[in-house]
């Protein structure tokens, strides 16, 4: 019989403190200090076992072990998921439905209608923003992204509604990790993109907006759950921002990706003499080097042991994603910068977890992965070979305790003009 160890418990009795001081490194710290991939604490007084890398990973994403339900702090979940949406299923009832986004999000043709969509609202914004004296990298992205994916999903924003639903979707990724006051306005301005949604459901269903019929917004309004019911509108609108939202939230990926342009020139040169077998790489590395989420949480439904530990029942647990990509085991001198390492990669699932681990047909892994790749990659492609700007004086330095993170500028760019 294996022999139970107890888990190190942190020094703090709640640590709720400090993890939004300490943001993307809490948990890695603290794994550091003990000695273990694995320790006790309480965040917002419950208790919560955190835990990183690979081996953590597995555990984590497999099979049905985990639930989502009561897994996230409210005010995260009203923002990024809300409920009653795929990420906060299980069993049958999660893969039923998230093979609706499997077949919208993985299905070759549709990631390349969406870059290409996104590259010609790229176009659009730099021809009629371009000329101003300094243009964020992070908001030109965040109006392409958001134009795009609703072009995509067959729901285009009305030019006189497009100003709202692009800062409604932003307020909803860049005030997921806070608190207070901006945390309840962000939520009040996602109610407002919901029964925007909710009402194009229902013109959908009704026949008042005809789109084709494997547009995503028609797939989502057309889905039948398990016992044969549509969604409620209420619902398919959750499921239709869950579209849009982390298309928008692309741009944090794309804003780091300029950043690392500019502070590794030669990837530029690489790029402008064509390069395109690199892209893929340089996209990876830009996805593990820099943060996005920095944990992911489940609780226990099937309980299991797992490294001398027993985990019960409902037990709160947290996956360190910022630490697992940044684990001097799994990767060599994971503090620097350096694609190739993923020009021979394996694809090991439970090392890469920028957007979370296992696999995306079984279990709860992003399956907008892909997506997100193809729009990173056609985003460094424009910013290398279709334009040219100049790099004003500027903060770009980041906070690992901002959560989410991003340069403190935004990434200005100034000068722009057609390659």
């Amino acid at each position: 019989m294996a022999v139970r160890q107890t888990i190190p418990r942190a020094r703090e009795f709640d640590s709720s403190l400090a993890f939004l001081r300490e943001g993307y490194t809490f948990v890695s710290s603290r794994c550091d200090a003990l000695g273990s991939d694995l320790f006790r604490t309480r965040i917002m007084m419950s208790p919560v076992v955190c835990m990183r890398g690979a081996e953590a990973a597995g555990r984590f994403y497999e099979g049905d072990r985990f639930t989502r339900k009561r897994a996230m702090p409210p005010h995260v979940l009203w923002l990024l998921q809300d409920q009653g949406s795929v990420q906060t299923l299980d069993a049958e009832e999660h893969r039923h439905r998230k093979r609706v986004f499997l077949r919208m999000l993985l299905d070759p043709e549709a990631i390349a209608r969406l870059a290409r969509t996104f590259r010609g609202e790229l176009n659009r914004v730099v021809r009629s923003d371009g000329a101003h004296s300094a243009l964020s990298v992070q908001d030109m992205m965040q109006e392409a992204l958001a134009r795009a994916a609703a072009l995509w999903a067959g729901v285009p924003f009305a030019e006189e509604e497009a100003a709202a639903r692009m800062r409604e979707l932003a307020a909803m990724v860049e005030n997921a990790g806070s608190i207070g006051p901006s945390n309840w306005g962000a939520i009040l301005l996602r109610q407002r993109t919901e029964r925007w949604g909710k009402g194009k459901i229902e013109d959908i269903r009704d026949g008042r907006l005809s789109i084709a019929d494997d547009a995503p917004a028609a797939i989502i309004a057309s889905h039948r759950d398990l016992g044969g019911e549509l969604l409620p509108a209420s619902i398919a609108a959750v499921e239709l921002i869950n579209i849009l939202r982390p298309t928008l939230a692309v741009a944090n990926f794309i804003t780091f990706a300029a950043l690392a342009l500019h502070e590794h020139t030669r990837w530029v040169e690489i790029f402008r003499e064509d390069g395109h077998d690199e892209l893929r790489p340089f996209a990876q590395e830009v996805r593990r080097y820099y943060p996005f989420f920095p944990v992911v949480a489940g609780r226990v439904r099937k309980p299991f042991d797992w490294s001398g530990h027993h985990f019960a029942a409902r037990d709160w647990v947290m996956l360190d994603l910022y630490g697992t990509n940044h684990d001097g085991r799994i990767w060599e001198e994971p503090g620097s910068f350096r694609p190739e390492r993923f020009r021979d990669w394996s694809g090991d699932a439970n090392t890469l977890i920028p957007q979370g681990g296992g696999f995306a047909d079984t279990g709860h892994r992003c399956p907008g992965e892909e997506i997100t790749l193809a729009l990173i990659e056609e985003a460094v492609g424009f910013l290398t070979r279709d334009i040219r700007y100049s790099v004003p004086p500027q903060d770009l330095d980041f906070s690992l305790s901002s959560l989410p993170a991003l340069p403190k500028s935004r990434f200005l760019m100034a000068d722009i003009a057609p390659a």
